[in-house]
């Protein structure tokens, strides 16, 4: 189906590789259109069949997953990064989101955890496990660790409520019903300030929330 969301899965064990498709395939709208072992082949593989979704290991052979993302959302700013990994170092976290991905979750996310990020991945939001939330909250409040940040004059003031919102974590819904605008409201919204702070996924909103103060005191 032309609607169904194409997932590339990269992980170099063959195991996890083959319960991850199972759960995948199990999710109706979701489809997995390849496997790969290593960054390199899934940089590869991603190039040849430009997936909707890679779902991205970090510690792997040869090109490691920080690399393979650079790569990938460098070639196919359409194709949204999710990585998944047993660890949650800084550095891979930190890695990770200036290689482009959208989002870092742990590897013990329950399955339907797994399909609702996926999914949300796909419409453009960031996902991030509950732990590494906490981790990039406390790395941006530290006045050693925080950027210049992204001026905010030409942000509207809904556009700075709906900022501050999705620095806080909420998913599209959720800012809607919390300012009582529509769906499609929250999405425009969600693209002027793509555009204005120069942003390149949700992700990045959420880092430019806590660079200017808007978030977490």
């Amino acid at each position: 189906m032309s609607d169904e969301i194409r997932v590339l899965i990269a992980d170099d064990q063959a195991l996890l590789r083959h319960s991850l498709a199972l759960i995948i395939a199990g999710a109706e709208g979701l489809t997995v259109v390849g496997e790969a072992a290593d960054g390199a082949g899934a940089v590869e593989l991603a190039r040849a069949i430009v997936p909707d979704v890679v779902l991205m290991d970090i510690r792997m052979p040869g090109l490691d997953g920080i690399s393979a993302t650079r790569a990938i959302t460098t070639a196919l700013p359409g194709t949204r990064v999710l990585v998944l990994s047993m660890l949650e170092l800084d550095e891979y976290v930190d890695g990770a989101l200036r290689a482009g991905a959208s989002g870092f979750l742990l590897k013990d996310v329950r399955p339907e955890q797994l399909i609702e990020a996926i999914r949300r991945t796909h419409e453009g939001e960031s996902l991030f496990a509950p732990s590494i939330l906490v981790r990039l909250v406390e790395h941006f409040l530290d006045s050693t660790n925080r950027p210049a940040g992204r001026p905010l004059a030409t942000l509207t003031a809904r556009e700075t409520e709906v900022l501050t919102l999705v620095g806080r974590g909420l998913a599209n819904a959720e800012i809607a019903a919390a300012l009582t605008i529509s769906m499609a409201t929250v999405k425009t919204h969600i693209g002027s300030l793509l555009s204005k702070l120069a942003a390149r996924d949700r992700a990045q909103l959420v880092i430019a929330a806590y660079e200017q103060g808007l978030v977490g005191g």
